[in-house]
């Protein structure tokens, strides 16, 4: 992946001074445009990859356009992720009964490249599909819901990250952060509506460098390690193990599986586009 990213660059490098100029006179040097669409997650919750519960994401975004097939893109975003296992039709999914939320603001550097020679304004050259591979940082700070309260997890520590509990692999788990990296791989088409407008339909992959988007990674540590408070049961031991409000004999032993810690965590943006072109005129030559 790391071999991919430094190529896709080195190629922006070599291109980056042919200019994107249309027949018409005119130099695209770029474009700003919003979008708006849905998100989904995938992760220790969502194992078979299901798209059954889209949230609303909608972000801005920058293009600097290199020449007719290449540009590179800022973008920043914000999406609303979140499952639960009463989704699931796997049984130790459904009696496990975990959920989470999560708000996403996320900035992203995107390497775009046009299959087709895109001019805009130009019938000809008005469309192209297009592929995009890029670097990003985003925020999340999963919550659930206890008695219609809503309890941010981070802080609970469910995995035992607050106790410096030791799993079964010799490692102390410590609290993870509220940041992580993506990988944007994504799949879009682009249309010209005038010389100044595009319109685009994009879907892209993130993946990340994190397994708690959702709360969820390793093994139980057991409701015990989990001291009462006031002589009922904390917050977090509660909300370790939701299978109680399931089955009579909670699954949340000590060491009893939780989540796939091998696996990261992942997300996924369907969005549409409203671009606006950033152009200068150039004199035609005499030929």
């Amino acid at each position: 992946m790391k071999k991919n990213i430094l190529s896709l660059f080195l190629l922006f490098t070599l291109l980056s001074g042919v200019n994107a100029q249309s027949d018409y006179g005119t130099v695209q040097q770029g474009e700003f445009g919003i979008t708006a669409g849905v998100a989904h997650y995938f992760g220790d919750l969502n194992t078979r990859a299901q798209l059954n519960r889209l949230k609303p994401a909608v972000g801005i975004f920058y293009r600097k356009q290199f020449n007719n097939y290449l540009g590179l893109r800022v973008s920043a975003h914000y999406a609303q992720l979140g499952y639960s296992d009463i989704y699931s039709k796997n049984t130790f999914q459904n009696t496990r009964n975990l959920s989470f939320n999560t708000d996403i603001i996320e900035f992203a550097v995107h390497g775009d490249f046009n299959f087709f020679k895109y001019v805009p304004g130009d019938p000809e050259f008005s469309f192209t599909p297009y592929v995009s591979i890029g670097l990003g940082i985003f925020s999340y700070n999963p919550y659930a819901y206890l008695n219609n309260k809503k309890i941010f997890l981070r802080p609970l520590g469910t995995e035992g990250q607050n106790i410096k509990y030791i799993g079964a692999d010799g490692k102390v788990r410590k609290p993870y952060g509220s940041t992580a990296v993506c990988i944007p791989i994504g799949l879009g088409i682009k249309y010209s509506l005038n010389n100044s407008m595009n319109f685009s339909v994009q879907v892209a992959q993130r993946l990340t460098t994190t397994d708690y988007l959702d709360d969820v990674s390793t093994t139980y540590v057991g409701i015990d390690k989990f001291p009462p408070l006031n002589g009922r049961p904390s917050i977090a031991g509660i909300l370790q193990d939701r299978s109680i409000e399931k089955v009579a004999v909670p699954i949340g032993t000590e060491g009893m599986q939780r989540g796939l810690s091998n696996q990261k965590d992942q997300y996924i943006i369907i969005e549409v586009g409203l671009s606006f072109n950033i152009s200068s005129y150039v004199c035609p030559s005499a030929k």
